[in-house]
């Protein structure tokens, strides 16, 4: 890092999915010089294989590059708040204020962009003053884009729309301006027009970052403050902290202490992504950075909480992060079952996994589990389907573990004849019939942007979802945002793919949670062999129950491999059995050696094979296979 004055701007990339977020993120490292062209490819600051075979971004990447400008009227007003000028400043400081420019040093994280990984870009949001709102100029303002754009001006940060791909034939850049003011308040003339792809319009949104984004506010107190935006750990280093410096100095060498958890440790390395690693010797208030400080202990570090000196501590501690609210849970066991006392090595390894990767993902949480089929585990809670995927997978590609998971279940609260009421996020925590009142499930407000023409479709769709209407308002010529609610448990499975095939890939969804509501609502037990298997449990709607439980065991009848004895599954609510389908078993042709001679023969062996049959089904196991867990998800009829 230059040892001379420099303007400091933090501001995050947020946009809805595939708007071109981590394309600008490139485009922007190379107009600052920040990556050669020999060095440049395609979304630079995806680092992990996952996020580059699916095109998304799932981890928020921090990055600092500088940036030389030549401020317009705000120049004085930026010199007030130059962040580490010293009398008699060195000579290229000197030099640029002579000409009358400015060195930037631009702090910027890119986010990702899918609803299940909201939490990311709150916590980005956090350690920024502004925010660049990107929107494509093809297909305007989506559902996720209005979120992000409240989520910013939810935390009194400047936002800077820019709309992106401006070099596609289709593209309408003055219509989606103007759709920006109409749907989110913010003036058509502050769009700043650019092709990500071919670079056209950057030198102008850099220069409205310089110009237009605030510098980091002045410290508050004396005392060092930072705040911990993320974590990682590394087997070598340890627990590597991201940190955003509110107040004061962070140096190599100091004695840092975690306000939360009340441990102290020693500074062995600051560094900053630029976007390779670099090491600095100190970081002051406004500046990111990475802290390395021999930190064994996955206990000892929590995302949202101050990092203090020891010598100096503060008193109070910044402003945290709210706790996600987890939308989906599952349970994870290892793929090879563990012993008795499930202190296997699989699951040991799982349980090591998992730690090491919640310090990394804050936003999904995990407590051990017991199942009778598939021994012992750990159910987890995601905020969405999408989020578990990536997690499992994860856990797959990073620690090298084959998992097993379980259907995905929502929360539901019951309310017992006592009148206390319980959280029940796995059915097979349902208490007895005759102990409650009534469950609660959760319901979701639902915004949906769809075309014109795809609305009565879309309304079907919602109505066999049990939704609510709720409101209708008119975005442009072309589209239209309805608005529901609907059950959680009615869109976390396929809603979402459906809306996107009936659509042609055009509607856009968002989901946040607003109440719990009480309905009719059953626990549906499948029973394989006359046992009940509590992981292909669900919970249900009564006049769902029948058909959603015959589905399952169609579905469950496909993905089992036959037997040497014939499997009954059954769907029960209660003791009542509403569904049966049978898996038939192998036969052999015992008699087929069996020449002429008397019936009694024939009659003689198929007598002693049904009897082993017999023998063999009261001891005999059936394997289920991980897609039988799945097979609950699909909802759609054959």
């Amino acid at each position: 890092m230059p040892d001379q004055p420099v303007q400091i701007r933090n501001f995050s990339i947020i946009a809805h999915i595939d708007h071109g977020k981590s394309t600008l993120a490139d485009r922007l490292l190379q107009a600052t010089n920040a990556v050669s062209a020999r060095e440049a490819r395609e979304q630079m600051l995806d680092s992990m294989d996952i996020e580059r075979e699916r095109g998304i971004t799932i981890k928020a990447s921090a990055v600092t590059v500088m940036h030389r400008h030549t401020p317009g009227e705000k120049t004085d007003e930026l010199e007030q708040n130059t962040v580490g000028v010293e009398a008699g400043a060195g000579g290229e400081a000197e030099s640029a204020r002579t000409h009358g420019t400015a060195l930037y040093m631009l702090n910027f994280i890119d986010t990702p962009g899918h609803v299940d990984f909201n939490y990311e870009v709150s916590r980005a949001l956090k350690a920024c003053e502004g925010a660049l709102l990107v929107v494509d100029a093809t297909q305007g303002v989506q559902a996720q884009t209005v979120v992000n754009a409240y989520l910013a001006i939810n935390e009194d940060l400047t936002l800077i729309p820019v709309i992106n791909k401006i070099d596609l034939p289709s593209a309408r850049p003055d219509d989606i301006a103007m759709e920006v003011e109409q749907v989110l308040g913010l003036p058509a003339e502050d769009c700043i027009f650019v092709s990500a792809k071919t670079g056209k319009g950057i030198p102008e949104l850099l220069a409205a970052i310089c110009d237009r984004l605030p510098p980091p506010r002045k410290p508050l107190v004396p005392h060092t403050r930072a705040l911990i935006f993320d974590a990682k750990y590394e087997d070598y280093r340890g627990v590597i902290v991201y940190v955003r410096v509110f107040d004061g100095t962070l140096t190599v060498g100091d004695k840092i202490r975690m306000l939360g958890t009340q441990r102290a440790f020693q500074i062995t390395e600051i560094g900053k992504f630029v976007p390779k690693p670099v090491r600095v010797q100190s970081v002051s208030a406004g500046e990111t950075a990475y802290v390395v400080a021999a930190i064994r202990s996955l206990a000892d570090v929590r995302v949202g909480d101050t990092v203090t000196l020891e010598k100096n501590p503060a008193t109070e501690a910044l402003p945290g992060y709210k706790p996600p609210m987890q939308m989906v849970f599952c349970d994870f066991y290892p793929a090879t079952s563990t012993d008795a006392k499930g202190g296997g090595s699989d699951f040991e390894k799982l349980r090591d996994a998992i730690e090491k990767l919640s310090l990394n993902d804050s936003s999904f949480t995990y407590i051990p589990v017991h199942s009778e089929a598939l021994g012992f585990g750990f159910r987890c809670g995601f905020l969405g389907l999408l989020h578990m995927e990536i997690v499992q997978e994860r856990l797959e590609r990073e620690f090298a573990i084959e998992v097993v998971q379980t259907a995905p279940t929502v929360t539901y609260q019951v309310k017992l004849h006592t009148g206390e009421m319980i959280e029940v996020h796995n059915p097979a925590e349902l208490p007895k019939g005759g102990t409650y009142e009534e469950i609660l499930e959760p319901i979701c407000r639902v915004e949906i942007i769809v075309p014109n023409a795809n609305i009565g479709d879309v309304m079907k769709l919602c109505s066999e979802r049990r939704a609510t209407f709720k409101s209708q308002q008119v975005i442009g010529e072309l589209r239209q945002m309805l608005t529901f609610e609907i059950p959680l448990a009615e869109i976390i499975y396929d809603f979402y793919d459906k809306l996107k095939a009936m659509t042609s890939g055009y509607g856009t969804m968002d989901y946040e949670l607003t109440e719990f509501r009480a309905n009719d609502l059953v626990k549906v037990d499948i029973l394989i062999n006359g046992d009940i298997v509590e992981a292909l449990s669900m919970i249900c709607h009564r006049q769902n129950a029948e058909f959603r439980g015959r589905l399952l065991l169609r579905k469950l009848q496909k993905q089992i491999d036959r037997h040497q004895f014939e499997i009954p599954l059954q769907a029960a609510i209660g003791g009542k059995i509403v569904a049966r389908e049978t898996i038939k078993a192998f036969r052999k042709d015992v008699t087929a050696k069996c020449y002429g001679g008397d019936v009694s023969r024939k009659r003689k062996l198929l007598d002693k094979q049904r009897e082993g049959k017999k023998k063999m089904k009261s001891v005999g196991r059936v394997d289920i296979p991980q897609e039988a867990f799945m097979a609950v998800l699909d909802q759609a009829e054959d």
